[in-house]
């Protein structure tokens, strides 16, 4: 990941609505969540929502799978592991014991 790439995620991540999509997507799991659903728990408009489910797709942090006539939302694990690997890949100055706690609670997931 890039600067600007990195730039693009923490830009979507920083509204309200987006960080609160993301965090419940991100607690969901692979199976994800159809637009309804998510709009229905964050108590969000299907037409604000779409948008919002736009800027987190294109930032790389969430990613559509079709089902039949439905579209399923997920976390993209992989573009949200890319950013967390951006954050810290300059971590510690070459002293990872102090980066031991961060560390493992990213590996938790």
């Amino acid at each position: 990941m890039n600067t600007s790439q990195a730039l693009e995620a923490f830009s979507a991540l920083a509204h309200e609505t987006r960080l609160m999509v993301f965090k419940l997507l991100i607690k969901e799991g692979e199976q994800g969540l159809s637009a309804g659903i998510i709009a229905r728990q964050l108590s969000v408009q299907p037409s604000t929502l779409t948008a919002h489910l736009h800027i987190l797709r294109r930032a790389g942090l969430i990613q559509s799978t079709r089902q039949k006539q439905k579209i399923l939302y997920s976390a993209d694990i992989s573009g949200t592991r890319d950013l967390l690997r951006f954050l810290t890949q300059e971590c510690c100055e070459g002293h990872p014991e102090i980066c031991a706690e961060l560390s493992a609670s990213v590996n938790v997931c």
